[in-house]
């Protein structure tokens, strides 16, 4: 089986995602939030994240399509989130918003929080010219 995923998928996923971390990255309520959503809100938001990534992939990257594909569609929903991560993480890295050493917990929840619209911004972008 062939996985396509090449530099023009991966800079779709990272303009995604950087559209919509930019806005949020600089949003003092995503700061707050981060500070005080207690751990199960957080993994709620992260397996939220992670359906609608499916469902949007499911539907319009691989149009229904995943019989045969089935690896090749776990990977792109790992690649869509650990991509939009990054790109979350250099946004908060940028503007002092990312204390991974001295606030990890903190840091992370920033990452999920932020990386939630900005994984659906990312993979809205990939499916624009898919076959």
């Amino acid at each position: 089986m062939k996985i396509n995923f090449n530099i023009e998928d991966a800079s779709q996923l990272v303009i995604g995602a950087f559209a919509l971390a930019v806005p949020i990255s600089f949003s003092e309520e995503s700061w707050r939030l981060s500070e005080t959503l207690p751990l199960e809100n957080l993994f709620l938001i992260l397996i939220i994240s992670i359906l609608f990534l499916s469902f949007f992939a499911y539907g319009s990257v691989f149009q229904g399509n995943i019989k045969e594909r089935k690896l090749a569609f776990v990977l792109r929903i790992i690649i869509v989130y650990l991509i939009t991560l990054f790109v979350v993480a250099i946004v908060l890295l940028s503007i002092g918003k990312l204390p991974l050493l001295a606030e990890t917990t903190i840091a992370i929840k920033r990452l999920i929080i932020i990386a939630m619209p900005s994984s659906i911004g990312s993979i809205i972008v990939d499916s624009l010219d898919k076959e």
